[in-house]
């Protein structure tokens, strides 16, 4: 049987792998078991956190929203805004509304109001 010389394909992929890892602290960047499992490891948890992020920025945006709307009447909230958005069928989204909501807070005052007039309010009294 004939010897296999595999010696630059190797080299390559370790090579490869080593420059993902190149920032990472001690044994983390220069053993290459170890730079594996922190590349699986470091995929994984960006992946898993790009999820989270999504849900953190909305959070975020919802108590802008409903910060500034309580602000004017205590009898409004974030969750009657977006049901009457829903129902006039705006298409505003809750990074558009946070953002108007801090840059001009007036201007989110006008859409709630010409929402609040324009829905039947007879929903409400029979609720409360």
């Amino acid at each position: 049987m004939t010897r296999v010389k595999r010696g630059y394909i190797a080299r390559k992929r370790r090579t490869k792998i080593r420059l993902f890892a190149s920032s990472f602290r001690g044994s983390h960047s220069r053993l290459t078991r170890t730079i594996t499992q922190q590349k699986i490891r470091a995929l994984v948890s960006a992946h898993r956190d790009r999820d989270k992020q999504k849900r953190n920025f909305r959070r975020l945006w919802i108590t802008r929203i409903n910060a500034v709307i309580r602000e004017k009447g205590v009898s409004y909230s974030y969750s009657k805004l977006i049901h009457d958005l829903s129902k006039r069928q705006l298409l505003l989204n809750r990074k558009i509304l946070a953002q108007i909501a801090i840059s001009n807070r007036n201007c989110l005052y006008m859409i709630s109001n010409e929402i609040r007039e324009k829905v039947d309010w007879k929903e409400y009294t029979e609720i409360i």
